[in-house]
């Protein structure tokens, strides 16, 4: 007995220095270094230097989100803001501006974003993705990266509505519609992940589980186990035909001008 508990404290112990090593290894880990892009010889001048040219952007850049950037380097002036996405803007001033001169211009290379974004940049390499990566899109289409609004396009119109970001593009599933579905009242994002996904046409969720999350309701105590009624009707036989838009039913899934349940 005597030897059974002191192999039981070895174990202990040893199983409480592993997690002791552990807790040191992850909490003495440095943070995420982020640098601000370089361009060779030039230098950081402040955003002040930038006004003089780009007024309108500086007018209303201090209330986006990104002014809140701060990197070490940018810092170093005092400076924060328009040189953490843009890079070091001295030569750019020496070669009196113009576009793409010595400066990083992350509306053609998302490179520049993707330093603080780490996580969309993980999604874009996802199999179902917007074509950011390829060059056929950027983030500018549809981030505004000045303006006090980052989730409108640039230089886009006060939308009222989070879905007309994505109709530019998108618009016959924008609608209008006689018979909308009601998660467009909410947003394309409800059901798509904008910069990636697994699931095929970028859906948040596999089908038919996508509908389910708002369509599913409690069975009462007198459906059988397995059975799943949408509303008064048994929808069990009808999921295992595929997915709900793809079984011959719910085609319209965006809206429909004709059919209230959006048959077709």
């Amino acid at each position: 007995m005597t030897r059974r508990r002191f192999w039981a404290g070895v174990a202990f112990l040893t199983v409480m220095a592993a997690l002791a090593l552990i807790h040191v290894s992850c909490s003495s880990m440095p943070g995420t270094q982020i640098a601000a892009p370089q361009i060779p010889g030039a230098t950081f001048v402040g955003n002040k230097a930038c006004a003089d040219c780009h007024a309108r952007i500086t007018r209303i850049f201090p209330g986006s989100p990104h002014a809140r950037i701060q990197l070490d380097a940018v810092m170093g002036r005092g400076e924060a803001g328009c040189e953490s996405c843009h890079g070091p803007g001295s030569k750019h001033i020496q070669a009196g501006g113009g576009r793409d001169k010595f400066i990083i211009n992350p509306g053609k290379d998302p490179a520049a974003c993707f330093q603080c974004h780490l996580e969309t940049h993980a999604e874009f390499n996802l199999p179902q993705h917007h074509p950011v990566l390829e060059g056929r899109m950027n983030c500018v289409q549809c981030h505004d990266p000045h303006g006090a609004d980052i989730f409108k396009p640039a230089g886009g119109l006060a939308m009222a509505r989070l879905n007309e970001n994505c109709s530019q593009c998108h618009r016959q599933q924008a609608g209008p519609f006689v018979f909308e579905h009601d998660a467009l009242r909410e947003g394309c994002t409800v059901c798509h992940n904008p910069h990636g996904s697994v699931n095929r046409k970028m859906l948040v969720a596999a089908d038919p589980n996508l509908c389910l999350r708002c369509h599913a309701q409690n069975q009462g105590p007198g459906v059988k186990p397995g059975q799943i009624f949408i509303g008064k009707i048994d929808h069990s036989a009808f999921l295992r035909q595929g997915t709900c838009w793809s079984a011959g039913c719910h085609t319209a899934v965006h809206g429909s001008n004709i059919h209230p349940r959006m048959f077709y």
